[in-house]
């Protein structure tokens, strides 16, 4: 890597760090060659101050994974369909969280619309199948009971 009058390495991308005088430097259009960061989500940041203690940093998706985990436990003692709804309910908060609040720390994945659509979507189906579940189902979609039939039959 060429290196300045300064001895330090010079960056080319296609806007490069910033120099000793703050300034940026177009020095080409082409993409770099090594990446050297990835950009953080939007909300990425924590969710508290920095001198909070860890968990209270991640409190966002230590909700989440409680939760999860607590619907999961729940499967695991038979009651499942409480357990999904309750896991279905963690990803909504999930999404819900990530459309409200400026920081979320770890729940931020991806863009701040992708996180919401891919909660919300998950944990939506997640609801709707555990309320459909067999036996004694909570929730009956007329137009289902059709669909089987005539992919089945044909």
């Amino acid at each position: 890597m060429p290196a300045d009058e300064s001895g330090e390495p010079q960056v080319r991308d296609a806007i490069s760090a910033p120099d000793a005088q703050g300034r940026t430097r177009r020095i080409t259009r082409r993409f770099p060659l090594f990446t050297r960061d990835t950009a953080r989500p939007e909300g990425g940041g924590r969710a508290a101050p920095g001198d909070a203690p860890a968990p209270a940093r991640q409190w966002p998706v230590l909700v989440v994974l409680c939760a999860a985990a607590l619907g999961l436990l729940l499967v695991a003692f038979d009651l499942t369909r409480a357990g999904l709804l309750v896991i279905g309910a963690a990803l909504l908060a999930g999404a819900a969280m990530r459309w409200t609040l400026p920081g979320v720390g770890m729940l931020a994945v991806r863009s701040r619309f992708t996180d919401i659509v891919t909660y919300g979507v998950l944990g939506l189906a997640i609801v709707l199948l555990a309320l459909m579940a067999q036996p004694r189902p909570l929730l009956q979609i007329p137009f289902l009971k059709d669909t089987l039939h005539f992919t089945v039959s044909n």
